[in-house]
């Protein structure tokens, strides 16, 4: 893109030693490079999200989770994120450590593109937990330990549509598509896509195909259960639902921005990748 990068963020895994060793030395490497970096956990969401909005580009150090938890961290700054990543090449992570030193030089001077990605927004309506949340990947409506299915009321843009009687409710992004949702046997969406997937989880007696919404779509959920039941954020914020609780799904104003050094025909071989056991 020809706009070389100046300051740069590095978000790292703080449990995992690979992931901080490693930030460490890519701030030596980029320090050495006379830019401006700063390092953080990319659990400390208020610090991270106070830091984003001046940098040119935030580098994720870990696997596809922290890339998750860095963009929905960072919302709503639009820093394109690359993502490093310590074991197998994921759907998110551009390359892999071992490459790291020798393709970022390229990066900095302003080559790649950005690929944007659809967020969910969604407004859990839960005594104490209550709030706004940003969802990269999923927002996902379930029973908990138990083994007994709940209810779930859907109503998009204020209409009924169905109660289902399932484990659960997938509601995903197309990035969220290749996760929980391609396991549960839901459609894979290209990543770029802003349509809502809506998908059951083991239904009984419901629909059991999965709906594809289109991107301006509202979506809410109203949980009845007699027993324990929970709502996911990107698999990574939970809390307990209630009988009668509520959650409101949307797309985000905000979109996660992921920065590309590959073809952008990139996906497709990435799904092959996937079916033949090389990639995740």
């Amino acid at each position: 893109m020809g706009t070389s990068m100046k300051r740069i963020g590095i978000l790292f895994h703080p449990k995992r030693k690979d992931s901080v060793d490693f930030a460490g030395e890519l701030l030596k490497f980029l320090t050495a490079r006379g830019l401006s970096v700063w390092q953080c956990s990319s659990w400390e969401e208020d610090k991270v999200r106070g830091q984003a909005s001046s940098c040119d580009l935030i580098l994720s150090i870990g696997g596809d989770g922290t890339i998750l938890r860095a963009a929905r961290a960072i919302t709503p700054a639009t820093t394109p994120i690359l993502g490093i990543n310590l074991g197998k090449l994921g759907f998110l992570s551009e390359f892999g450590a071992s490459e790291a030193m020798e393709k970022l030089p390229a990066v900095l001077d302003g080559q790649g593109w950005k690929e944007h990605r659809a967020m969910l927004e969604a407004e859990v309506s839960v005594p104490g937990r209550g709030g706004k949340y940003y969802a990269l990947n999923d927002v996902v409506a379930a029973r908990g330990s138990s083994a007994r299915l709940i209810n779930i009321e859907v109503r998009l843009d204020g209409k009924f549509l169905t109660t289902y009687r399932a484990d659960g409710l997938i509601v995903c992004t197309a990035t969220g598509s290749t996760g929980y949702c391609l396991a549960s046997g839901g459609p894979i969406l290209h990543p770029e896509t802003k349509d809502i997937v809506l998908k059951p989880i083991a239904p009984h007696f419901s629909i059991d195909q999965a709906l594809v919404l289109p991107s301006n779509t509202q979506v809410h959920l109203k949980v009845s259960t007699g027993h324990e039941a929970m709502v996911s954020i990107d698999g990574q914020v939970e809390f307990p639902l209630r009988d009668s609780d509520e959650v409101k799904a949307r797309i985000s104003p905000y979109s996660a921005v992921l920065w590309r050094l590959r073809p952008r025909s990139y996906f497709y071989n990435s799904l092959e990748q996937v079916f033949k056991g090389k990639m995740l």
